[in-house]
């Protein structure tokens, strides 16, 4: 195996475990309320809770770490990731739950910023896009295998074994990330001010925009895909596994696809994209009366919501690389940022909302964002051909 392929397997390996950790969450809430006795809404701000530290930490410890060295800071990183992990597995009461899901959470969005800063030197131009949206589909695998995997041993042991598996994933790809991650990539003139320059960029703000508010259409339903599954279209929990894997297997070809179209057509499409979701969300109530077209209707919307990610993440590096080199940190750090302000916006949404309308009926609530979205990608294409 070339340097390059192994270290593109250990970036997107990396993500995985960062996805594993963020949304396994999802496929064990229930679990997570009983073992607490606590309510499904209370359990449901972790969601919320950890997107809005990830928001707030990602950018401030990207920056203020910009001056020294990326491996040493990852490997630091990933220490506190798997403290904060453990303490997720063994956490006596609903506090400690709350403090562990907030240290992992500080850190993770910057790992996953190093790690795009990685991929970003390593890959030849022409590559960049593909091996972007390859890390990405690490947190859509973390979909397909993390989610359901944790509700199998949620369902046959303890979501804290769950939680338990990850730490061990942990020390084990720590160990492949130490030998192939390039060595003395300090970043030069990455004072914060040099950094923030990026967000006089118009494009930046548009694109922004764009994934705050697909995100955010995406969790008002995604935070509650579990009820929707077993309680609106009738699924039992043994179906569960499986149809969460299902739904995983759209988001990496969706993650697949964005590769591709971020090489041939750039931004282009997002608008194409963003109005797809429009239309799914407004559909969700009548085709929720019938399970197989609720479940398809599922995995058709969470396929086009695998693709804004890779596309302008790709065009946030593209941007740094040629006009704002000393803000690449930020820069990379802009699809995390922007995916957990959105969590946070759209899980806070949805459990509000499920007080006042039927879970069948949340997607109406979303369509809201995702009608924001499709303004945002036709300004941000008008903007940027100019």
């Amino acid at each position: 195996m070339s340097k390059f392929r192994l270290q593109s397997v250990v970036f997107v390996l990396t993500a995985f475990l960062l996805g594993c950790n963020e949304f396994m969450i999802v496929g064990v809430i229930s679990d997570i309320a009983k073992s607490y006795h606590a309510s499904l809404s209370t359990v449901g701000f972790l969601v919320t809770s950890f997107a809005i530290i990830y928001a707030i930490c990602t950018p401030l410890i990207t920056t203020l770490t910009g001056k020294f060295d990326r491996f040493k800071v990852l490997m630091v990183l990933m220490l506190i990731f798997l403290i904060g992990n453990t303490l997720t597995a063994v956490a006596p009461n609903l506090f400690w739950l709350f403090v562990s899901r907030i240290v992992t959470a500080a850190v993770a969005g910057t790992i996953i910023s190093l790690i795009l800063v990685f991929v970003s030197m390593i890959a030849p131009i022409e590559k960049r896009a593909m091996l972007v949206a390859s890390t990405f589909t690490g947190f859509s695998i973390a979909t397909i295998v993390g989610v359901p995997v944790g509700t199998a041993i949620s369902n046959a042991f303890s979501w804290r074994d769950s939680f338990a598996l990850i730490s061990v994933l942990t020390v084990i790809i720590c160990g492949f990330l130490y030998w192939p991650t390039p060595r003395d990539s300090r970043q030069e003139n990455a004072s914060l001010s040099n950094q923030v320059q990026l967000f006089k960029d118009r494009r930046i703000i548009l694109g922004v925009i764009v994934m705050v508010t697909l995100m955010s259409a995406e969790y008002t339903f995604y935070t509650y895909v579990r009820p929707i599954i077993t309680n609106v279209l009738g699924f039992s929990t043994t179906n569960l596994t499986w149809l969460l894997g299902l739904i995983g297997i759209t988001f990496i070809l969706g993650n697949i696809c964005a590769g591709v179209i971020a090489n041939r057509f750039g931004i282009t499409k997002l608008t194409i994209i963003s109005s797809t979701v429009l239309i799914c969300l407004l559909l969700m109530n009548a085709m929720f009366h019938v399970a197989w077209l609720g479940i398809l209707l599922l995995c058709v919307i969470c396929f086009v919501l695998g693709m804004p990610g890779s596309i302008l993440q790709v065009m946030f590096l593209n941007i740094a690389d040629r006009e704002y080199p000393e803000a690449m940190n930020l820069a990379s750090s802009l699809n995390p940022i922007c995916t957990n302000v959105g969590v946070s916006i759209g899980s806070l949404t949805a459990s509000i909302s499920i007080n006042f309308v039927q879970i069948n009926q949340i997607g109406y609530v979303g369509a809201i964002y995702a009608l924001v979205a499709v303004f945002g990608s036709f300004y941000l294409i008008k903007t940027s051909a100019k």
